[in-house]
């Protein structure tokens, strides 16, 4: 029972460290990447969409997008959805076959308050590791009268190891994407 408990957050926290890695991809560093538009919701006929679902997007430099849309009659809709991106800072521009993004130089102003918004969504992974936590203590707690407190207690070290273990992939994460923020 103590394992399937263990499991069980083990697959709550990767998942967790997975959510908080892509949050850093989201955020923008010196170069174009696609996974900064990976968030962009596009007005597609009146219904929220995934930019991904409606263009592919890749890298046509080191600081450009290309996104070619699958519908030529979404290229506004995607142009006003990238323009409207907050921490962007990009100006879309349409030639009426493809969308091409430019990115501006980061200032370093700008890298550092990169830094702070990764830094708080390494935060939020560290948040959530800590919630799956504190759910399996109380599942490891609730099976103290069926299998004894000294079972249940090596459950709990184990626990914390895993956890340590977790978020220390965050840390880790979190120290790899600001060294490439502060890169100039």
């Amino acid at each position: 029972m103590i394992d399937e408990v263990l499991s069980d957050v083990t697959d709550r926290m990767d998942k967790a460290v997975a959510a908080a890695k892509e949050n850093f991809a989201t955020v923008r560093t010196g170069r174009a990447n696609p996974s900064l538009l990976q968030g962009v919701m596009v007005d597609y006929y009146g219904t929220p969409t995934p930019l991904p679902q409606l263009a592919s997007v890749v890298n046509q430099d080191a600081r450009s997008l290309l996104i070619t849309p699958y519908d030529k009659g979404a290229l506004r809709d995607i142009e006003q959805a990238i323009r409207d991106m907050p921490n962007l800072g990009a100006n879309p521009s349409n030639d009426g076959q493809v969308v091409r993004v430019s990115l501006p130089e980061l200032t370093a102003e700008r890298r550092k308050e990169y830094v702070k918004i990764v830094k708080a969504k390494a935060e939020d992974g560290r948040v959530s590791i800590r919630s799956a936590r504190r759910k399996a203590k109380d599942d490891l707690d609730a099976l103290k009268s069926e299998i004894g407190e000294d079972e249940v207690s090596r459950g709990e070290k184990e626990l914390e190891a895993i956890t340590k273990k977790f978020i220390e992939q965050v840390d880790e994460a979190l120290t790899n994407k600001e060294a490439e923020l502060l890169e100039v």
